[in-house]
């Protein structure tokens, strides 16, 4: 696929490379793109990707609903994606984006909030003020 632009065949060339699991899903790791933070980690379909490539937002597949969840659907918390990168395996996507408001259902800017130091659990960051609505929440 090296060199082949976005097109026709770009998507089905793209998901010909990556290696889904048994259940048809690839673990995706989204991150900040102009600070390098980790955001959050989810999983994507082969349905999920392709409406993140085509609409330039980003669409995951939520293993508890059993069905495409657009991030930032219903809290307006969207995903602009900016570039779609895999592991040299082809079985992991690190997704850079432009997040509007905190990734988290937790209501923080990153679900890996919480660090191990010296032996003890610390909280990084409150949750934000910003409501979620129970629709936007990963709960996987």
């Amino acid at each position: 696929m090296s060199g082949e632009t976005k097109g026709a065949g770009f998507a089905d060339a793209l998901l010909a490379e990556l290696q889904f699991d048994e259940k048809g899903l690839i673990p995706a790791i989204a991150q900040q793109q102009d600070s390098g933070e980790v955001l959050m980690l989810a999983w994507m379909s082969a349905e999920s990707i392709r409406e993140t490539l085509s609409s330039g937002y980003v669409c995951y597949w939520s293993r508890s609903r059993g069905s495409l969840w657009r991030k930032g659907e219903t809290s307006g918390h969207v995903q602009k994606l900016i570039e779609l990168r895999y592991d040299c395996d082809d079985d992991a996507i690190l997704l850079l984006i432009d997040q509007t408001g905190p990734a988290c259902h937790t209501n923080r800017r990153s679900c890996f909030h919480k660090t191990v130091r010296e032996g003890r659990v610390e909280i990084l960051c409150a949750p934000e003020e910003t409501v979620r609505s129970p629709e936007d929440r990963a709960g996987d």
